[in-house]
């Protein structure tokens, strides 16, 4: 829904939208919010916090009170309508956390800029050790197009770092070189010796990985321009930065896993791809059908290549059955996959798939949101 401000408190929620008002509006924020009735133009009129904001009437009745969480700050804030009492615990950290986090790309950036310094040779072994594990913890596309290598790439994105490292089995060194959380962390600890994080810039340029937002690919970004003499200090300090942005992001996908009410995960792989690093992210979710009770998976992917530009697909198993969406923001894009479509099918048949659907559309789509209850888009 698109929030306008009332006449009486635009002021007041244009300091909350710009993160300057008293308010206590900042990302992560849980406010409390209630229906005031319907204006003479038709729009519903509600009180969240202690502004009163005009809203167009939604598609299910809000109940009398009710919680909303701050998303997103700027133009347009972004507030999710919660279906259940937040714990005070998880609201904490979750209102830490999604301040500092960004996404992986800026930091597979400063990667690669640094491993073409030559000076990067003169850093501390154990530095050194710790940027050569975090490369190392990358997975190739080769790996993640195999079922056993996707289950593996998973497992190592970081999100199960804890319940791995809390099984019998779990070693933290070892876990430190094959965990993408644990090489982060490594890493982490070794910068916060050499200097003091620098603070977080209280935005990102990656929304954060929150089912309910649904999907969105990372394209690169250009990697970082440095000095011509051999002073890595500024880059180091940047990578400090994209190293604690990407711990934060980590958390708030397991933040975000561990309140979901349906076993539901949003899992990111970092790759080396070709001439660059690339992140591929992904949905995965167990789910019940209401109509005849079987069960079944979903996964969803989203990936920005510079050869395809945004790819985003969903596929939905019910074994033996199998429906397959595509979707490319290039047509282009779309008649390449489509032409994949031929030895697709008789790969599955001879798997003993039956496949339902498969399709692929020009276009990104919009996310579902199924997972929340409703999303308020404010603006000022």
């Amino acid at each position: 829904m698109i929030i306008q401000p009332t006449s009486l408190a635009a002021l007041t929620w244009a300091g909350a939208a710009s993160g300057t008002s008293a308010q206590s509006w900042r990302i992560g924020t849980v406010l409390s919010a209630r229906p005031l009735g319907v204006n003479p133009q038709g729009l519903l009129v509600l009180q969240v916090g202690a502004l009163a904001v005009e809203t167009e009437l939604p598609g299910s009745q809000l109940p009398a009170q009710f919680q909303v969480r701050v998303l997103s700050l700027g133009a347009q804030p972004q507030l999710e309508v919660l279906a259940h009492p937040v714990d005070p615990t998880f609201q904490r950290v979750l209102r830490e956390r999604l301040p500092q986090q960004n996404g992986y790309a800026p930091l597979l950036a400063t990667l690669g800029t640094l491993a073409q310094r030559p000076v990067l040779r003169q850093l501390p072994p154990d530095l050194r050790t710790a940027l050569a594990l975090l490369e190392q913890s990358l997975r190739t596309p080769a790996e993640v197009t195999r079922g056993e290598g996707l289950r593996e790439a998973i497992s190592r994105s970081g999100l199960f770092f804890e319940s791995r490292l809390a099984s019998p089995h779990g070693n933290l060194a070892a876990l430190a070189e094959d965990d993408w959380k644990g090489a982060l962390l490594r890493l982490a600890g070794l910068l916060d010796r050499r200097a003091p994080a620098p603070a977080a810039p209280n935005r990102s340029d990656a929304a954060p990985p929150m089912l309910q937002r649904g999907m969105q690919a990372q394209p690169r970004v250009p990697l970082p321009l440095v000095a011509a003499d051999d002073d890595v200090a500024p880059l180091l300090d940047r990578l400090h930065g994209d190293v604690k942005a990407a711990l934060a992001r980590v958390e708030v996908a397991q933040l975000e896993a561990s309140a979901s009410p349906l076993p539901a995960w949003m899992i990111e792989i970092p790759l080396q791809g070709e001439g660059g690093r690339d992140v591929l992210q992904l949905q995965l979710e167990f789910a019940t059908d209401p109509a005849d009770g079987s069960h079944g998976w979903t996964l969803g992917f989203a990936l920005d290549l510079p050869a395809l530009g945004p790819v985003q697909g969903e596929l939905q198993l019910r074994e033996p059955r199998l429906a397959v969406r595509l979707w490319a923001e290039q047509a282009q894009t779309a008649q390449q996959l489509e032409r994949q479509f031929g030895p697709l099918r008789q790969r599955l048949a001879a798997c003993g798939v039956l496949l339902d659907q498969l399709s692929c559309q020009v276009g990104l789509p919009q996310p579902p949101g199924r997972h929340s209850a409703v999303l308020l888009q404010a603006t000022a």
